[in-house]
């Protein structure tokens, strides 16, 4: 093949989005509400506990009501929402789950306007809370922040996102389960892959309305964690050798959605930086989007930049006047605002996107300074209108330019020792898709 050095522009990579693209995210930003997430956090608490093993049939206390409430909230947002339970029976285990249960996803689809576009972008939280002890069922466990928080953001975000149409689908998920063990996020990943999804992203939030820590008093609002592990968990002992071979310890498809939202909050969100977390999750602990990576999707977390232990898995008291438990008093529900606006944004920009270019390599068939790219067009969804070429140093987190292309090929004058590439799809309007990092090919 013969390739042809094109540069078309050549900038900073801070810019994903062109003039036209900043206008439609300035409109979804502009309708997400801090008063509906703190009317949604205050809701949920008023059930008194979401503990899985709660009361599943009353009407106004326990897992069953708050389910029940958040289906009818679902689909009052819009009749293009369609709304369901996702049922499933979780034997005992032994440790969380004493006797069997029927447990619920509560979920939403966005239907694609595209039928031949099967890509489907997930925001998901847990509905389920817990107090000091994760096996009381019947004391109060409001869970205003673990994970009201996250179930607020999930449904402002099905609310504001419902009145735009996207060539593919969205789903808003809130999980049953989480804190007895990721019983609701378990059972849909592996659905999921049964069926043959095509997960572009996991948008994951869980504890994302506080902005206090406690023991250090420090109050920070600008800033959140997103977690995303390196190295695939489902990756097998080949492709580990071959990624570390390549380098590509930082660089999974989860690595470079934490990066496509670094870019969206730095661009788009005022005040709110994205603190990229070169871990899974916290120190020893998980989340609902870890068994979407167990199953091989792409998936990430987000999480306050600080933790108030006070008010998390805390039974409600006050001891030596100190009140404890998960209380909305104790949230910030501006800094929960801009969190929201940064999972809208991300997932209306993925979804605006054409699907990310298939078969990107890199030549390594000679020593050379220059690097040769090529790729192939997506086969579903909407046509690219050009690609872009992303280019940083080997030690800079973050990409520090790009050059776009109509081609589907490209000769750089950058040494693959030096530097490292991913590729975009990119929309007439700006929107571009996650990027894809070259595998090597000898041709």
């Amino acid at each position: 093949m013969k390739y042809r050095f094109t540069l078309l522009l050549i900038s900073c990579i801070s810019s994903y989005a062109l003039a036209q693209t900043t206008a439609d995210l300035q409109l979804l930003q502009q309708a997400v509400s801090a008063q509906q997430l703190r009317q949604t956090v205050e809701k949920l608490v008023s059930f008194g506990t979401r503990h899985t093993l709660s009361d599943t049939t009353g009407a106004r206390r326990g897992i069953g009501a708050a389910r029940r409430w958040a289906y009818q909230q679902f689909k009052s947002y819009s009749p293009r929402l369609q709304v369901s339970f996702d049922a499933f029976t979780v034997e005992p285990d032994g440790r969380r789950i004493p006797h069997k249960v029927e447990m619920k996803n509560v979920m939403a689809w966005l239907p694609g306007t595209d039928t031949g576009d099967r890509r489907v972008i997930l925001i998901t939280a847990h509905l389920d809370s817990r107090a000091s002890d994760v096996m009381d069922a019947t004391i109060d466990a409001p869970g205003a922040n673990d994970d009201g928080s996250g179930c607020a953001l999930v449904m402002e975000a099905a609310r504001v996102l419902s009145q735009y149409e996207f060539p593919c689908s969205l789903l808003f998920v809130l999980f049953s389960g989480e804190e007895q063990g990721l019983y609701g996020s378990r059972h849909l990943a592996q659905k999921a892959r049964q069926e043959g999804w095509e997960i572009v992203a996991v948008l994951n939030n869980d504890i994302v309305g506080n902005s206090y820590s406690s023991e250090l008093g420090i109050r920070q609002n600008t800033r959140v964690r997103v977690f995303s592990e390196g190295i695939p968990a489902a990756a097998d002992e080949q492709t580990v050798r071959l990624l570390r071979l390549l380098g590509y310890e930082n660089e999974s498809s989860s690595r470079q959605l934490a990066r496509y939202m670094a870019d969206i909050a730095r661009k788009h969100i005022p005040h709110l930086e994205v603190r990229m977390v070169y871990r899974k999750d916290r120190f020893l602990r998980g989340g609902d989007h870890t068994p979407f990576n167990e199953a091989g999707f792409t998936a990430i977390r987000v999480c306050e930049e600080n933790e108030d232990f006070t008010h998390q898995h805390q039974n409600v008291r006050t001891e030596k006047g100190i009140r404890y438990g998960d209380l909305p008093e104790f949230m910030d529900f501006d800094y929960l605002r801009k969190n929201t606006v940064l999972n809208v944004l991300t997932a209306a920009a993925l979804a605006w996107a054409p699907a990310a270019p298939q078969n990107v390599s890199m030549s390594v068939s000679g020593l050379s300074n220059h690097t040769e790219l090529r790729w192939q067009a997506p086969v579903a969804g909407p046509r690219p209108a050009y690609y872009r070429v992303l280019i940083r140093s080997t030690e800079a987190p973050q990409w520090e330019q790009h050059i776009d292309t109509k081609d589907t090929a490209i000769r750089l004058p950058y040494s693959k020792d030096h530097y490292l590439f991913a590729v975009q799809s990119v929309s007439e309007a700006g929107f571009a898709s996650l990027p894809v990092v070259p595998l090597p090919a000898r041709e």
